[in-house]
């Protein structure tokens, strides 16, 4: 079990890098005026909201420890509980550091220029990726050291999942509405109504605005991605564990090497996502996305040969080696078609359409969206193809492990949009300067198109881990009951995937719903303090932007119990009241259902956010134009849809799938 702990070194090697980033970005110059007040607000705000948001999680997580430890014993509710805990320390550690990112990345703007507010923002967002990365591997490989690799141990670090999924749900759900309320409060009030600029200091929601970046866009989707990344890799041990001896003949013939496997790949890719956050640095003298562009790209090349190498010199057969590429080149297949549809022509499209009004904007927007599906299922469709010919259901597993292994940069990336856009709210508040705001526009906008990549990746990822969970699920449950089948003509299986598709719509009503109605709460208290505080429209008073957070933070808190919970106990009310057949209908239907709907809501979100970005550049009119408010219009009806109910899709099908490879064992 010496190499089990492979893993654990280096999980402890990318927590050290990080800590070591941080102490670079740290001595960075942080400003002593104006902006370094702002940037403690935004802190403080975004600080106080993880607190309140854990201890509630924190219940929710002590409620499910007791029932796993009645249930399934002690392994599974060490290993939830571990899990939890990475994960919400995992998105903790990001946020936290890029609160303090932000700050100084506007200083460096403005006083040394584009290259250095790159490298700050972009090792910022660096943290975030390798403190997801180690996180994974210091938990599951700690668990596969210490449980062995027995098919009771591997049910037991199954739990793992299951807790980093939970954490992830309520994260990305609560962070969604909170960012999503201050967003379109602070747009249709500000930008539509009063006719100021985004961030403007007067606008007493731009604070919460901000909050919401971090929470939302940094812990939400660090958790997010924490959840994926270690469901493909405990999904892959999984089906080799249930693999019978023919398959496990034609991969290797070695089951605790093919168990092992996920890890390996995944410690090889934090080894190679390093490689590529240092080649960013070396390319930040030239533009922003020619360097973001080559550390992913690069560090996915790298990753590619070197699994060659290990899965060839441990004995492994080559298909799964290929069905590691398939997955490694169908992430970035699908990451570029969304930024095609969210930076592309599409957009200029849905710009132009706002000379007729909003209504025009709304139903291009829409169509986009809609048209947007197509490549990336076509794309996920043949990654599960391939991947099922060259090494069968768990060559799926290893698809999604090799799509999530350079998860390190990839998450890197993402989390350095929103400190880029940070910088730039500081920069506008803080009145530094049109040759400032120049620069963290650009960097914005490139953090714009990451982002949108971001979440094409994301929802990816998320498919092909749910349906290794799922493949999963089935084996467990077949070796139980050797007359389990999903057939489609069996009518419960039939009844099963109906109701599994009506989790995705509900969820999604649910959180909009959510969002709408913090957006109304938030919306009335910007009016009135624009009309009730002396001298704030003419700048000579400050707004109460604590009472805008704290709208945010109690909509948010409050309205994330429902659909977290009905993430959970969904699959255990149709696995108990209607057996295992119609619980794999289900998340069948809720598969298919997610991963359409998400893709949908996030590429028409992308789409109608830079569609308004493309027109306060001064295309169709510019800012304050008639073209602008349609555009902002469009863009606050995305917002959710983006940044809260697509990607509450993503986890919501991960979280139905281990939970029912968890309690399988209590179905058969």
């Amino acid at each position: 079990m010496t190499s089990a702990f492979i893993p654990v070194a280096l999980g402890a090697f990318g927590l050290i890098v990080a800590f070591f980033i941080y102490q670079w970005i740290k001595k960075s110059p942080a400003g002593n005026g104006v902006e370094k007040g702002i940037s403690d607000e935004i802190h403080l705000g975004a600080m106080v909201f993880m607190a309140s948001e854990y201890k509630r999680l924190a219940v929710f997580c002590v409620i499910c420890i007791v029932a796993l430890y009645a249930s399934l014993g002690a392994g599974t509710a060490i290993a939830f509980t571990l899990g939890a805990l990475c994960s919400g320390t995992a998105g903790y550690i990001g946020m936290y550091t890029a609160t303090k990112a932000n700050v100084r990345t506007a200083v460096a703007a403005n006083t040394k220029g584009a290259a250095e507010a790159l490298n700050i923002a972009f090792f910022g967002g660096s943290i975030m990726g390798l403190t997801v990365a180690a996180m994974g591997l210091l938990g599951v490989g700690v668990l596969y050291g210490f449980m062995g690799d027995t098919i009771q141990g591997i049910e037991s670090i199954e739990g793992f999942a299951m807790g980093g999924s939970s954490v992830a749900l309520f994260s990305r759900v609560g962070g969604g509405i909170f960012t999503k309320s201050a967003d379109v409060g602070a747009d249709l009030v500000g930008k539509v109504e009063a006719g100021i600029p985004e961030d403007d200091p007067r606008n007493p929601a731009v604070i919460a605005d901000n909050v919401g970046d971090n929470v939302g866009d940094v812990a939400g989707m660090g958790s997010d991605i924490f959840e994926s990344y270690c469901g493909a890799m405990i999904a892959s041990m999984a089906l080799a564990a249930s693999m019978s001896l023919a398959s496990l003949e034609s991969l290797g013939g070695d089951r605790s090497l093919l168990q092992f496997m996920p890890l390996l790949l995944a410690s090889t890719g934090l080894v190679c996502s390093l490689v590529g956050i240092l080649s960013v640095r070396m390319f930040s003298n030239k533009s922003p996305d020619v360097a973001l562009r080559f550390g992913t790209i690069g560090s996915a090349v790298v990753f590619i040969i070197a699994a060659y190498f290990v899965i060839t010199e441990m004995g492994a057969s080559v298909g799964v080696w290929y069905a590691v590429v398939v997955g490694a080149i169908g992430g970035i297949i699908v990451g570029l078609v969304t930024e095609y549809y969210t930076g592309g022509a599409p957009i200029r499209k849905i710009a132009k359409d706002g000379e007729t009004g909003p209504a025009t904007v709304m139903i291009s927007g829409l169509a986009i969206g809609m048209q947007s599906v197509a490549i990336p299922v076509l794309t996920i469709a043949a990654i599960i193809f391939f991947a099922n010919l060259s090494a069968g259901l768990y060559g799926v597993g290893m698809a999604a492990v090799g799509m999530l292994a350079t998860v390190g940069i990839t998450m890197a990336i993402d989390a350095y949009g929103p400190i880029a856009d940070n910088a730039g709210g500081i920069a506008e508040m803080a009145e530094m300067g049109p040759e400032t705001r120049e620069i963290t526009d650009s960097l914005d906008e490139v953090g714009n198109s990451t982002a949108a990549i971001g979440k094409g990746f994301a929802i990816s990822a998320a498919a092909l881990a749910a349906l290794a969970l799922i493949s999963a699920y089935i084996a467990k449950v077949s070796n139980g009951d050797p007359d389990f089948v999903l057939a489609i003509n069996d009518p419960i299986v039939l009844v099963g995937m109906f109701i599994g598709g009506i989790f995705p719509f509900i969820v999604s009503s649910i959180t909009m719903t959510a969002v709408g109605d913090a957006a109304f709460e938030m919306i009335i208290e910007v009016r009135r303090q624009f009309k009730e505080i002396p001298g704030l429209m003419e700048g000579k008073a400050k707004p109460d932007t604590a009472r805008c957070v704290d709208i945010a933070t109690r909509a948010a808190l409050r309205k994330m119990i429902l659909p977290g919970s009905l993430a959970v106990l969904a699959p255990v009310v149709i696995g108990f009241g209607l057996g295992p057949k119609a619980l794999g209908g289900a998340l069948t239907g809720a598969l298919i259902c997610c991963v359409m709907m998400a893709l949908m809501m996030a590429n028409a979100g992308g789409a109608w956010d830079n569609a308004k970005k493309y027109v306060e550049k001064g295309n169709f009119g510019g800012k304050g134009s008639e073209v602008h408010k349609a555009a902002v219009v469009g863009d606050t009806v995305g917002d959710p849809l983006k940044d809260t109910s697509g990607p509450a899709m993503n986890i919501l099908i991960n979280v139905m799938a281990i939970v029912s490879l968890v309690i399988s064992p209590l179905l058969i």
